[in-house]
């Protein structure tokens, strides 16, 4: 039997400078050395002139070391913090769109109040419905496996975003 060998995840969160191109420099340098993104989230911070990025990757503890010294290396990155490091917490955004059949709203239903997520657009209910659910990945993965597939119309998720708990602070 081959068992596959799966690179421990990182999530890495950076404080960088608001500006053109910021964001084509961060992937252009994860391209460039062959690592794989595998979600990325960024929006401004309180400041306007900053961005938080939180990057998902995959990668040994050597590989990831050299992606934060390349990341830091970038002009536009204020800050860098390796979350997985410390205790955080991580969420996704997923919103799904099911096809409403009749003989299947119920158990749509209680999945929906199972992992406590919400109806959003019910306009349609005699044809589609969307759900929003936010949780960690591995939780919106598992609602995604347990819905019956022949509903799902389109799914959009966000990606990881993470925060460091207790009083560890990511501010620059």
């Amino acid at each position: 039997m081959i068992v596959e060998r799966r690179d421990p995840r990182h999530v890495i969160s950076l404080i960088l400078e608001n500006e053109s191109g910021a964001l084509s420099r961060v992937s252009g340098l994860f391209s460039a050395r062959g690592y794989n993104i595998e979600s990325l989230t960024v929006a401004p911070t309180n400041d306007p002139t900053v961005s938080r990025m939180t990057i998902v990757t995959r990668g040994s503890d050597e590989v990831v070391t050299q992606i934060t010294k390349q990341l830091n290396k970038l002009v536009d990155v204020i800050k860098l913090v390796n979350l997985t490091e410390g205790g955080h917490i991580e969420r996704e955004l997923l919103l799904v769109k099911l096809r409403s059949l009749e003989n299947k709203n119920e158990d749509t239903k209680k999945l929906v109040e199972e992992f406590n997520a919400r109806f959003l657009d019910t306009v349609n209910s005699d044809k589609t419905y969307i759900i929003e659910l936010t949780g960690s990945g591995a939780k919106l993965d598992d609602f995604l496996d347990r819905v019956d597939e022949t509903l799902v119309v389109e799914a959009v998720r966000t990606g990881a975003s993470g925060i460091g708990k207790g009083s560890h602070t990511f501010v620059y």
